[in-house]
């Protein structure tokens, strides 16, 4: 079998691909990348069908050694990127040889990085997606849900492309300021009161850190949420208001169902934006018509071929 070493894993790097779908009635989190848009382009850059296997890596200080001949690319966080110690950009795609170490320092700005190679990496599924859910113990590469770790073995197919490639740099994201977050409001927002939701929408929310995959807490001059005492099933993106006044917006690893009052969600598109900010850094939002929504989301997946 061959593929890349894992000589060091970094603090958290998990196999994803594009989430375990159809499975939240039964309580399983879909998973997948909490930057879809990063994670879509390296697959993009190799030709990759959407959903391809890829590694998601937190922060960075990984280290891989190549048995394999392949092409290789890395979007995302910026992460100091080298082959053999030379030098290597971001957001492009690039030869990997069998015997060569790949590595991809910590980050200067963005929280998260995505390798991908051509072909995927081919890793057994586990409820039809290898998508890491530590939480759940489900997928990554023992199918348990566990997280790399130095000797791994992430297996791929030899191949090979014609000459390098970058991804356009309008579509680069810059991680490095504060974000704007469009948000639709709806769920529970009616039962808000006005004077909440326009708060929502005007004052600065500072991300805190005990955020993770599975929602980003936002830190700030707490809302009056009204109460709710039954639960409904959650996606992805949901402004949650817990009785503390403090919002939570679900990312990638959240829970199924949630009983606390939602007061809308925010736009897939920017879910990236929020996923790649640091601990403490200020996000704003602002509001979006749902229509706009669906047809930026309907624009991405044509361009991306899900």
């Amino acid at each position: 079998m061959t593929g890349l070493k894992v000589i060091r894993p970094g603090p958290l790097s998990l196999l994803q691909d594009g989430g375990r779908l159809g499975w939240q009635h039964l309580g399983v989190s879909p998973s997948g990348p909490v930057d879809p848009h990063a994670a879509a382009w390296a697959n993009r850059l190799l030709d990759n069908p959407w959903g391809t296997p890829l590694l998601e890596i937190a922060l960075g200080g990984v280290e891989l050694e190549s048995d394999v001949d392949t092409w290789a690319a890395c979007c995302g966080a910026e992460l100091p990127l080298t082959l053999d110690g030379e030098p290597l950009p971001c957001w492009s795609r690039f030869p990997l040889r069998a015997g060569q170490r790949l590595a991809l320092g910590f980050a200067r700005s963005g929280q998260r990085g995505y390798l991908a190679v051509a072909g995927g990496f081919r890793v057994g599924p586990v409820l039809g997606s290898v998508a890491t859910q530590v939480r759940e113990g489900l997928g990554g590469p023992d199918g348990h849900g566990r997280a790399l770790r130095a000797g791994d073995l992430l297996p791929c197919d030899p191949a090979d492309r014609s000459g390098g490639q970058s991804v356009p740099w309008r579509f680069v994201p810059d991680y490095r300021t504060e974000p704007r977050l469009r948000v639709m409001l709806g769920g529970d927002a009616a039962d808000f009161a006005e004077e909440e939701r326009r708060a929502f929408l005007e004052r600065p929310w500072r991300l805190s850190p005990q955020s993770d995959r599975m929602g980003a807490r936002l830190i700030g001059e707490p809302l009056r949420p009204p109460r709710r005492q039954w639960s409904l099933g959650v996606a992805g993106g949901a402004v949650q208001v817990p009785p503390d006044g403090q919002p939570i917006v679900l990312l990638a690893d959240r829970q199924t169902m949630g009983g606390y009052p939602i007061l809308g969600w925010v736009h897939p598109l920017d879910l990236g934006l929020l996923a790649q900010s640091p601990a403490h850094r200020v996000v704003r939002f602002e509001r979006v018509k749902v229509g706009r929504v669906q047809e930026e989301l309907r624009a991405f997946y044509r361009f991306f071929g899900r």
